[in-house]
């Protein structure tokens, strides 16, 4: 192995509640594939401990699996984390620790001590919770930190943001060596919101495992004529207000004024379910509308297999790597101007998250209009061939050697 990466991460699939896990392994294997070792430090609760999550982990070969007991969750805020304690017993709560605030302080203090005996090159670490475990990792070790962002606090509460994570972010951003933005939209985000340098800051998108699922020509023709007899237009993501499905009900609305034979599929879970199903009965739209409810992988694929085009109509999306799985499936996107994949994906209708009237219109443009929706995806094999976690893993690296050369 050439060079040796101490990771810190909240999440790796099959345990994963969002891109976060399955970029975080898309990239491990990346570098992997690099002749990179990596010694990858998780959150680990003890079986019970968190009702309804698998608590399973890496398998892949080369990987040291350092597990930590910890309560932490991806996309974790103070209440949610409060209320998640409250259900295990008095004395495990005390292991955990009492608040958000403490619990980081546990992993950090367990991460650092668990992980001494190692000699790493460099430490990478992924997110706000695992930042601090970064810092004082690389000061024990004295080696560079490379401190990755796959989403702001900004992202996730529409620029309403904790001020105590906010915090947090900005100071691991500050105490890193350099900072890894998973696009020039989230890098405009450190810049503006946090006061970073930007020569701090490289972009490296993610990648995508992803590969372009062909059809014959007979298998293609019967796809579209079924597309247009039975349309269908996808939402896959977490329910949160970063997301946009409110965004996403209002186009539902206004193209089903147009054309009431459209079905519209709400793919996802999450805490923002019971209104939007309210939501939708209040519009008049419960015959039109179904709730996958969270989705399997497989699951997924036969959706995008499905669906006439795909909609991703996010807030602040730094990335939005289901985009990149719905090209791979021959099907036409939808993006918000607001997010990291409009940057990659050429070929797509890009509006801003608020103008729905012009989403719809984009949605109805594609249904009626087959060549067009033929032609928005014929860029996907060369998108998805050039945007490979090897290739993504590749600019990690360069990073990680220039740090070590500086």
């Amino acid at each position: 192995m050439s060079l040796h990466s101490l990771m810190f991460g909240w999440e790796y699939p099959p345990r994963h509640l969002g891109g976060l896990g399955v970029a975080c392994q898309g990239l491990v294997r990346g570098l992997l594939g690099h002749d990179v070792k990596i010694s990858l430090v998780l959150p680990f609760a003890t079986d019970g401990a968190e009702e309804g999550i698998d608590i399973l982990y890496p398998q892949d070969k080369h990987i040291e699996t350092i597990r930590v007991n910890s309560l932490l969750l991806p996309y974790d805020s103070p209440e949610e984390y409060a209320q998640r304690l409250h259900a295990i017993p008095r004395e495990m709560s005390q292991i955990y620790g009492e608040n958000l605030g403490h619990a980081v302080h546990v992993f950090t203090e367990t991460s650092v001590e668990v992980t001494k005996h190692l000699n790493p090159d460099v430490v990478h670490a992924h997110d706000w919770m695992t930042y601090k475990a970064g810092v004082h990792s690389a000061r024990y070790h004295d080696k560079p930190l490379v401190a990755h962002i796959h989403a702001t606090e900004l992202d996730r509460t529409h620029f309403h943001p904790d001020e105590w994570i906010y915090g947090r972010e900005r100071w691991g951003f500050e105490h890193a060596d350099h900072i890894i933005a998973v696009s020039n939209y989230t890098k405009g985000i450190l810049t503006q919101h946090y006061g970073i340098n930007p020569d701090k800051i490289s972009v490296v998108h993610n990648g995508s495992s992803e590969t372009q699922h062909v059809e014959s020509a007979h298998q293609q023709e019967k796809t579209a004529a079924r597309k247009k007899k039975n349309p269908m237009v996808l939402f896959l993501g977490r329910l949160a207000i970063q997301k946009g499905p409110l965004h996403f009900l209002e186009m539902a609305s206004i193209v089903h004024k147009f054309d009431p034979d459209v079905q519209f599929v709400i793919a996802g879970d999450g805490h923002m379910l019971p209104s939007l199903m309210h939501q939708v009965v209040q519009m008049g739209l419960e015959d039109c509308i179904v709730f996958a409810g969270k989705v399997s992988a497989p699951e997924a694929r036969k959706l995008y297999a499905q669906a006439s085009c795909f909609v991703m109509p996010s807030l602040s999306e730094p990335f939005g790597l289901v985009a990149l799985e719905a090209i791979a499936h021959g099907t036409p996107v939808i993006l918000s101007k607001q997010s990291g994949a409009s940057e990659v994906v050429g070929h797509a209708f890009k509006v801003d998250f608020w103008d729905t009237e012009k989403m719809a219109d984009c949605v109805l443009t594609i249904l009626r209009e087959t060549p067009l929706a033929s032609q928005l995806t014929s860029e996907a094999p060369r998108i998805l061939r050039k945007l490979t976690w090897e290739n993504q893993a590749s600019h990690v690296l360069s990073i990680y050697r220039n740090l070590l050369h500086s």
